[in-house]
């Protein structure tokens, strides 16, 4: 081996050395390293129409090679997705790719949630799955039912955690049992929107990517928050009234745990989901009673005219009658 030669090959030896090391620039954000098959979903998507690899899907939702439609932009629809397997890991991280879009300009709805919960395929009131769940839920509310005063717009995304024994209340819109919430502007955009929902160390932190900008926006970051291993992931929607297409992308589950302790994750599996700290919740007002529309006023105030004109009428030929036959006589 001459000289030349040997000087290359420590050259690459070298930079094989260095690489490891060397720092992404911070315009680069970087996913987290091992992804689970098992609990994700990458386009594009196989078994269109019939069969979904480890996920089970229910209702209305429909199955297409690039994205899974939760609900289409319909009245009283309702669409869930849910995972096969319990997710025996502590630590982990997900990323949801979605789209929320419709022809509803100023009214529209309703949303979707992202769960991870003791149970799993069964319906309900809450964004189209069961309420008293237990575990965690993420919530991208696109309609305020403006039951009383609110400190933020929507859509607005916030997370609960329940140990099956508090109910998801509409009226407002969750904010008496929210961890934590941030104003989200996601909506009939023309891109992918994404969401980032990381749990360690029993630190729930939720980001955004709604921008297209390749880059985490903090939404919100909460402790002392306690979810137990061996739960399901899922995602529903559901419409009413108002209606939306909501899609899901991909949805990329991520383990953080370096050294897996088997009797740390058979402990997690019995504990009870908790949270220490919540949001001060805002009292509960009763949902005022409707105003009457411009068309119902306007029919009343032509009943009345035409009642008056009728009055008039009968009161006009009642005295011509009358001094006809006062003349008469």
């Amino acid at each position: 081996m001459t000289k030349q030669t040997r000087a290359h090959c420590s050259l690459v030896l070298l930079a094989l050395l260095v690489a490891p090391f060397v720092v992404l620039g911070e315009d680069m954000p970087r996913e987290p390293d091992y992804m689970k098959r098992e609990h994700s979903l990458v386009r594009p998507f196989q078994g269109v129409g019939v069969i979904l690899p480890h996920w089970d899907f229910l209702g209305n939702t429909m199955v297409t090679s690039n994205y899974i439609r939760l609900t289409p932009d319909l009245q009283s629809k309702s669409g869930a997705l849910w995972n096969y397997s319990p997710v025996m890991t502590r630590n982990w991280e997900v990323h949801v790719g979605f789209k929320v879009h419709g022809k509803g300009t100023e009214l529209f709805g309703d949303g979707f949630a992202i769960w991870y919960t003791k149970e799993r395929m069964q319906t309900g009131p809450v964004f189209g799955s069961k309420d008293h769940f237990s575990g965690l839920a993420i919530i991208l509310d696109t309609y305020s039912n403006h039951n009383g005063p609110h400190n933020h717009q929507h859509p607005y995304l916030s997370a609960m955690v329940n140990n099956g024994s508090w109910s998801y209340d509409h009226d407002r819109d969750g904010t008496h049992t929210q961890l934590a919430g941030c104003e989200v502007r996601f909506r009939n955009v023309e891109y992918e929107t994404l969401v980032s929902i990381r749990y360690e160390n029993d630190i729930l932190s939720v980001s955004t990517d709604l921008e297209n900008r390749n880059e985490w926006k903090n939404c919100f970051v909460v402790a002392n928050v306690e979810l137990p291993t061996g739960y399901h992931f899922g995602m529903s929607a559901t419409t009413g009234d108002l209606s939306d297409n909501h899609d899901i992308h991909s949805f990329k589950f991520y383990d953080l745990d370096l050294n897996v302790n088997h009797d740390e994750i058979i402990r997690r599996s019995n504990i009870i989901p908790n949270a220490k700290t919540f949001e001060p919740p805002r009292e509960h007002k009763e949902d005022p009673k409707p105003g009457m529309s411009n068309a119902k006023i306007f029919f009343i105030l032509l009943f009345v005219v035409v009642v008056a004109a009728a009055v008039a009428i009968f009161a006009i030929s009642y005295f011509k009658d009358r001094n006809a036959r006062k003349r008469f006589y």
